[in-house]
């Protein structure tokens, strides 16, 4: 039995050169055949370009991973650090509190002191004027 593609090249084939449909159809087999290649290669430089975007994409996850495991570990240095001072500071605030307590206490007294002084001046000051006028009238001194 015969095909309709032995007819119809039978029908082409003209003193056994290839006419025209034979030739067209030879044609369209290299053109398929270079659009094959074609599209091969372009599918393996896009299969290329999406392996790079995968190894980047990859890289990027794994970036992000080792920056919140590091953003981690110092906001746990960071709270430790705090619960630290916050201990020293409790540690230390008794004395500090008695620091200024002495430190108040030290300027009263030196405000008395200045006071004393100044009331000592003031009371020699006094007392000489009147020792003067007293030996005035004693010596009879105007």
């Amino acid at each position: 039995m015969t095909s309709n593609d032995d007819i119809l090249r039978a029908l082409g084939r003209v003193e056994g050169r290839l006419t025209g449909i034979e030739e067209s159809v030879a044609l369209l087999r290299e053109d398929v055949s270079d659009e094959k290649v074609n599209a091969h290669e372009s599918r393996s430089v896009i299969h290329r370009r999406l392996d790079e975007q995968m190894r980047q994409i990859n890289l990027l996850d794994k970036v992000v991973e080792i920056s919140s495991g590091v953003d981690a570990t110092l906001r746990d240095e960071i709270k430790a650090l705090k619960e630290t001072v916050d201990r020293n500071h409790a540690s230390t605030q008794p004395a500090l509190e008695d620091w200024k307590r002495i430190k108040t206490l030290g300027v009263g007294i030196s405000g008395i002191i200045a006071l004393a002084g100044l009331t000592a001046g003031a009371t020699i000051t006094w007392a000489s004027d009147g020792a003067v006028a007293w030996l005035r009238h004693w010596l009879k001194i105007n």
